[in-house]
């Protein structure tokens, strides 16, 4: 049974790390990848937005790649297309920060909002959230999800650890840490 487990995990993690499409912050070529699986409506996620930002800001090497979970709402699914078209144009970091800092519950009036202060074409926006290669990244992430066995936003994974839940900047600094110590 725990080889079963080990087979399944490592099937995930290759499944996980076929993030063509998914947006990312921080450096886009950088030496450790930071996965997060997130809703715009999570309020975990919202906790754990600043200790993100901030370890993106401290490790210039760090690439964080969201894999849009919408799992809370439909309004979370019609947030996760709009942040994967955002990514399209190019826009995704404002977009993001629009909506992991907006306080209240997020609606498709407030996600088009957002898009609208990022800068965002509305029109073109609305064509790619529809897309079938959009529609694709999210049951790709959701497929992910299955494979690793996390049902909760948000969770991180780096390297080979999962971690569900929120955790603290100081758990976030020695996720990575280790992960570097890793690449050595």
């Amino acid at each position: 049974a725990e080889r079963e487990e080990t087979e399944r995990k490592q099937a995930g993690l290759a499944l996980l790390q076929n993030d063509q499409g998914d947006p990312t912050m921080g450096n886009p070529n950088g030496d450790i990848s930071l996965y997060e699986f997130s809703d715009y409506n999570c309020g975990y996620c919202k906790r754990i937005f600043g200790s993100i930002q901030q370890v993106l800001k401290d490790n210039p090497d760090l690439r964080l790649v969201i894999k849009e979970f919408p799992i809370l709402s439909q309004s979370s699914v019609f947030a996760a297309k709009a942040a994967i078209a955002a990514e399209i144009q190019g826009k995704f970091d404002d977009y993001h920060i629009g909506l992991m800092t907006y306080r209240g519950q997020i609606t498709e009036a407030v996600v088009m909002q957002v898009a609208q202060n990022a800068g965002l074409d509305k029109s073109q926006l609305k064509i790619d959230m529809e897309s079938p290669e959009i529609t694709a990244i999210i049951e790709r992430t959701r497929a992910t999800a299955t494979a690793l066995a996390i049902n909760v936003t948000p969770a991180l994974i780096i390297g080979d650890n999962i971690v569900p839940g929120a955790i603290s900047l100081d758990e976030l600094r020695r996720l990575i840490a280790n992960e570097r110590s890793k690449q050595g």
